[in-house]
């Protein structure tokens, strides 16, 4: 296996620009070199130039005869020839030895020996070959110091040459680093900003050629990537889009076909109007060519045809009742759910309505309400159909709709008719309880009237006839009472108007004063409450004005702690306690009754000659019920 060496962008970098950075560094070094050449040159030169002064002194002081400062100067020289031969380790001085230099050097040493012994040691007192000697002396060190320039003149040429290649070097330097940051960088992100361009102008294709294995290599293989991938997705967009907008065109049918339908349940008010709408909404949701709705009694046995729609009427005829197994309708089991039946493989010996109708394909849908089969309903087609999951999901939603109004409407009628019943027990016991003892009472009478007739005692006839008519005026008003009670309506959050009602009512009736007073702000009564409690006040003025003989009326209604009612009168009033109270008035009886019914005290507090008063006292704990009771038992009681 062999592996491909990929150089970075940094690597590439450096090693174009390694080689310039070693040629700048051992420039630099040549040239520090040179300089410290130049430097210790030019102070050799200044040394040996040191020397010529000193040798012109050395010669003045000794035709001068002035040698007390010679041996110093002479020391002198010495330490000069001593550090150009040796060179000073204090700082840059030296002689740039050659075979000339060298050789003049010797001379240097060589005259300074003659001169030193001839005129210093011997100390002559002839001195006229002394400046000669000086000449020759001082010419020699001139040529010494000649060749030393000469060395740093050739330094100096050769700085120069340092400098101009190090200049050259730092453009070339910077060219190729130009260039190469041009080639390496500058052009891969050129082009990747004209593609990012196109791209950005709606040209997906655009695309960065790879041309190098770096990383604008890998920066163009992830851009081709992402470019691919945005074409990729913008060439599927609009797919996506039409895709997204199918799906929602789809949510937005399948709601308006559940509005659709719950808006059918919420309106219809019997099985056929509800039967009828529900077939053709669903003909038109599913876009069938005919649809059947039946009902299955409770032992699934048999299955009624409800409604249909699109079906040919002998078809309808036909099949109005089917009994199971006849067909492969009416064969719904929860295990098996939706069915969709090609007619071609129905059994022969099943009926073939369908087939002579044209149909193709059946979509048999159960109809279920909590896990019990209630019916089916039946979609024809005229071509092969497969329902999508959504509509399978759809159509057994609109089916478990049905089955919930059609149940709904069962349990309305069934609520209808117990409302109807209670009231017939209700008027049942009103009429027990009052017109039948007055009815009992006349029935009496009526027989007394057979024994005075037969006696022939006018007497005791007009009695007679006097208490027949107060018995038939009072059954007409225990009439008129009756219908007043059952025409009277009761508020859900505040009795005081029905109450209010009741006492307007009483006092047309009975042309006696009434007032009503209210303390105090509670809880609002349950309409039953209400019902009873306006029975009792009621039954309570009933009594005022058949027995009490009164000229005023109060009704006291406190509400906290707890409802208290009384009903007072300023009559004749009497004795709650006695027992010769006349049988045929039971309203006491009748009051108390109701009130045991709903857990309240009645208290009958009464004194002859100062009126009555009767006081109803709720429980505490009397409150209202829920509104949906409320204002299921409100109507019929205004219905009778």
């Amino acid at each position: 296996m062999t592996f491909t060496k990929h150089w970075g962008l940094g690597a590439k970098l450096a090693l174009v620009g390694a080689p310039f950075l070693l040629l700048a560094l051992l420039s630099t070094a040549a040239t520090l070199w040179v300089s410290w050449q130049l430097d210790g040159g030019a102070a050799a030169v200044n040394e040996a130039g040191r020397m010529r002064m000193q040798s012109y002194r050395m010669a003045l002081a000794i035709g001068t005869g002035e040698t007390s400062a010679l041996a110093e100067q002479v020391k002198e020289f010495d330490q000069s020839l001593t550090v150009l031969r040796d060179g000073d380790p204090e700082r840059p001085l030296f002689v740039p030895w050659d075979d000339t230099v060298r050789a003049r050097f010797v001379t240097v040493e060589r005259d300074w020996a003659t001169f030193q012994s001839r005129w210093i040691d011997a100390k002559p007192s002839v001195v006229r070959d002394l400046r000669a000697d000086t000449v020759t002396f001082s010419s020699h060190i001139n040529a010494l110091v000649t060749g030393i320039e000469s060395h740093m003149a050739r330094w100096t040429a050769l700085l120069h040459l340092l400098q101009m290649t190090m200049l050259a070097m730092a453009i070339l330097g910077a060219a190729v680093l130009l260039y190469t940051g041009y080639l390496f960088v500058l052009e891969p992100v050129g082009q990747l900003k004209q593609a990012i361009e196109k791209i950005q102008l709606g040209d997906f294709g655009a695309r960065v050629e790879r041309v190098t294995s770096d990383e604008f290599g890998t920066l163009a293989d992830g851009f081709n990537g992402m470019a691919e991938h945005l074409q990729s997705m913008y060439r599927n967009l609009e797919h996506k889009v039409a895709e997204k907008t199918a799906q929602l065109e789809e949510k937005h049918e399948r709601l308006e076909s559940l509005y659709e339908v719950t808006a059918l349940v919420a309106k219809s008010t019997s099985l056929d109007e509800l039967a009828q709408g529900f077939v053709k909404s669903i003909t038109r949701i599913a876009r069938a060519d005919g649809v059947a709705l039946r009902w299955s009694g409770q032992a699934n046995q048999r299955y009624l045809m409800l409604a249909a729609d699109g079906l040919p009427s002998s078809m309808v005829d036909a099949e109005l009742c089917l009994d199971k197994g006849d067909c492969h309708c009416g064969q719904a089991s929860p295990e098996t759910g939706l069915r969709v039946i090609p007619i071609q493989s129905m059994a022969k010996t099943s009926l073939q309505h369908c087939t002579k109708a044209g149909f193709e394909t059946i979509v048999n849908i159960p109809v279920y309400l909590h896990d019990r089969l209630m019916g089916e309903v039946d979609l024809f087609f005229h071509a092969r159909v497969n329902p999508s999951p959504a509509e399978r999901s759809l159509l057994e939603a609109l089916s478990s709709h049905l089955a919930s109004a059609m149940e709904n409407l069962r349990l309305n009628a069934l609520e209808r008719e117990a409302a109807v019943s209670q009231e017939r027990h209700l008027l049942a016991r009103e009429l027990h309880d009052s017109i039948a003892q007055s009815l009992a009472f006349l029935k009496i009478q009526v027989q007394l009237m057979r024994d005075a007739v037969q006696s022939g005692n006018p007497v005791e006839i007009e009695q007679v006839l006097e208490e027949i008519d107060v018995g038939v005026r009072e059954s007409y008003g225990d009439v008129r009472e009756l219908l007043l009670h059952f025409r009277t309506r009761t508020n859900t959050e505040d009795i005081e108007p029905a109450l209010a009602t009741t006492l307007r009512k009483f006092e047309h009736q009975s042309a006696i004063k009434a007032s009503m007073a209210m303390q105090g702000q509670g809880m609002p009564l349950s309409p039953d409450l209400q019902i009873q409690v306006l029975h009792i006040v009621q039954e309570a003025l009933s009594n005022v004005r058949k027995h009490a003989r009164a000229s005023q009326v109060w009704l006291d209604v406190q509400q906290q702690p707890e409802w208290r009612f009384e009903v007072r009168d300023d009559g004749i009033g009497f004795t709650p306690n006695n027992d010769q109270l006349d049988e045929t008035h039971v309203g006491l009886r009748i009051m108390t009754e109701r009130a045991q019914r709903i857990g309240a005290d009645l208290d009958v507090i009464s004194t002859p000659g100062h009126g009555s008063s009767i006081i109803l006292t709720l429980p505490p704990h009397a409150h209202p019920m829920p509104k949906a009771s409320a204002t299921a038992r409100e109507p019929n009681l205004v219905q009778q």
